[in-house]
């Protein structure tokens, strides 16, 4: 087999900023601050995989029944946003090993994410009194000003939700609230000659979308971020999934990813590049369940997923595999375990069913994807290990957010062109299948969809230094007037 070595100069590269997601689609991943303490603080601001981000929503900030908005936990925020306390000769802190600095450097955009479940009481309120409504957003605006944050992402659930204080009005005066943000967003542009993120969060229950103003929002925000996952749990009387792509044989065909896609764009006429469909790096579980629409007793495993109380984040979930039988549920696209301990139900995603999700969003023209949460992803070489070894379910979804290219169509399975490893550091490796071995015109492509690269060459097993690239998404393509091959190329 011949190995041809290549130490590729690509001269087109200078004064271009790489960033992992923007050959492809967003990707904006939320980081709860109380996460830093789980496993030792494994997942941090010097372990986080930027490059594989857009966006990073730091989740969360509170909003006070005055308007006021607090911090949920300053020894967590200071250290994350700040940086590592400095305890002398002068008490301060490092800024360059806060998130917000390196997700600069990374050219990642970070954003706080104001409410969350526990913590939307007081919007109601808040959106309904003009003076509370002007402390919530000069509040904003100090946030942006601490912290060097990029915008506002608004996480109320939900307006007009009885449980959490709601009321019709909150429809809306959710409107006019980010109106407010908006209009002081482009005060601060004008001010600091920069652009801000105005994002917020919405069910995907067809009920509560009622009470939103998807109309009068779309000029107001820059992108809706939709919450499709937590569609079934212990609160629903048999098991289903908890983030089905698109409906199963069962449950309320309202309910999944595909549908809230479609529910958006085509009743209420959101424009598909403003959306962005959530994706799950967790699950959730469910006890003495003889499977899949199944009754169930109405508790998660709290014993076996202890550590996140029956919920249990990806890594946790890999960690007991074994211990289940897996099933693939081929009409709504995700996976499933059953005959676990306890006759423990599990519903999840992994790689597979995250890539499907990703090339739906790419296929439908979305904007990209939000993750709750990043930390699920991150597994360490062995647990306990404090190693960060891979992080599979982001790397699966950008695979799939890059789906789609505008360059020439690929006529081959992409079985028989592949990369090794992908996401790689120094090097990698370009295989083809012996039966398509031939000359071909060796192209790359930068973030952009531009050619940086181009030659012609003889190929069997190409050993390539990537000691010239930066970090990002690269597309390979071999092409000839007989074969096209491509794939995507992560660069770490």
């Amino acid at each position: 087999m011949r190995i041809l070595k290549l130490s590729l100069v690509f001269t087109l590269l200078i004064n271009v900023s790489v960033n992992a997601q923007n050959l492809c689609k967003e990707v904006v991943g939320y980081f709860p601050n109380w996460q830093w303490y789980d496993r030792n603080k494994v997942v941090n601001p010097q372990t986080i995989q930027y490059e594989k981000y857009n966006i990073l929503n730091y989740a969360f900030f509170s909003p006070q029944s005055d308007g006021h908005i607090i911090a949920t936990d300053e020894w967590a925020d200071d250290n994350l946003l700040l940086g590592t306390p400095i305890w002398y000769p002068v008490e301060t802190n490092d800024f360059t090993t806060s998130v917000v600095y390196l997700a600069h450097e990374a050219n990642v955009k970070i954003v706080p994410s104001i409410g969350g479940w526990t913590l939307s009481n007081n919007f109601p309120s808040i959106a309904a009194d003009p003076v509370k409504r002007a402390v919530f957003v000069n509040d904003c605006m100090q946030l942006i000003d601490e912290y060097q944050f990029d915008g506002i992402d608004i996480d109320w659930e939900y307006p007009g939700f009885a449980e959490h204080n709601g009321t019709a009005a909150d429809k809306t005066n959710f409107t006019i609230l980010m109106q407010d943000i908006r209009d002081a967003l482009g005060s601060l542009e004008i001010s600091n000659g920069k652009s801000y993120i105005l994002s917020a969060c919405f069910s995907g229950d067809p009920l509560k979308m009622e009470n939103i103003e998807y109309g009068n929002l779309i000029d107001i925000l820059d992108m809706f971020n939709m919450m499709t996952y937590d569609f079934s749990g212990t609160f629903d009387a048999v098991a289903n999934h908890n983030s089905p792509l698109y409906a199963p044989a069962q449950g309320d065909p309202n309910w999944n990813l595909d549908a809230v896609f479609h529910n958006l764009t085509d009743v209420y006429g959101v424009p598909a590049n403003k959306i962005n469909l959530g994706v799950a790096f967790y699950g959730r579980t469910m006890t003495n369940c003889a499977g899949l629409f199944q009754t169930h007793s109405a508790t998660g495993n709290t014993e076996l997923f202890a550590v996140d109380e029956g919920t249990p984040l990806y890594y946790n979930i890999v960690q007991h595999l074994d211990e289940f039988t897996y099933n693939w549920d081929d009409l709504a696209k995700v996976p499933y375990l059953t005959n676990g301990p306890d006759l423990t139900f599990v519903t999840y995603d992994n790689e597979a069913s995250i890539r499907e999700k990703g090339e739906y969003i790419a296929e439908n023209n979305g904007r990209g994807a939000i993750i709750w949460e990043i930390t699920g992803d991150y597994i360490e070489t062995y647990p306990g290990s404090g190693i960060i070894e891979s992080t599979p379910l982001v790397d699966a979804l950008n695979e799939g957010l890059c789906s789609e290219t505008s360059v020439t169509d690929v006529s081959v399975q992409n079985n028989d062109f592949k990369i090794y490893p992908n996401p790689a550091k120094q090097s990698t490796q370009i295989y083809l299948n012996t039966k398509f071995r031939d000359s071909y015109h060796f192209r790359v492509y930068n973030q952009v969809g531009e050619l940086i690269y181009s030659e012609i060459i003889e190929i069997g097993l190409i050993s390539w230094s990537l000691k010239n690239l930066e970090k990002g998404v690269y597309l390979i393509q071999l092409d000839n007037d007989k074969k096209v091959f491509q794939q995507k190329l992560i660069v770490q």
